[in-house]
């Protein structure tokens, strides 16, 4: 098993609303096992995104369906005006 963790560095104020975003998202996209995270301790107005997956071909075939799912293309608009900088991991579980 993979998890999947995207990490964005929001413009201030906007961490909330981006969360929040990340959070209709995978509800909205059934997303399974997904997690939107604030950071509490690290830099500031940090938000992630992360979501399981059994293999790099799974998530490869994710990327593929998001970007020509509409529900998800619709939730993620006008995401990009709320964060700064973002990097992904994937991390796997042993």
């Amino acid at each position: 098993m993979l998890i999947v963790r995207n990490s964005f560095v929001a413009k201030p104020g906007q961490a909330s609303k981006l969360a929040a975003m990340f959070k209709d998202l995978g509800t909205a996209a059934q997303i399974p096992k997904y997690r939107v995270m604030t950071d509490v301790t690290g830099e500031f107005n940090r938000v992630f995104f992360e979501f399981e997956v059994a293999s790099i071909a799974e998530f490869e075939q994710r990327l593929h369906e998001y970007s020509t799912n509409p529900i998800f293309r619709e939730k993620m608009q006008g995401y990009t005006d709320l964060w700064i900088t973002g990097s992904r991991e994937i991390l796997r579980v042993m």
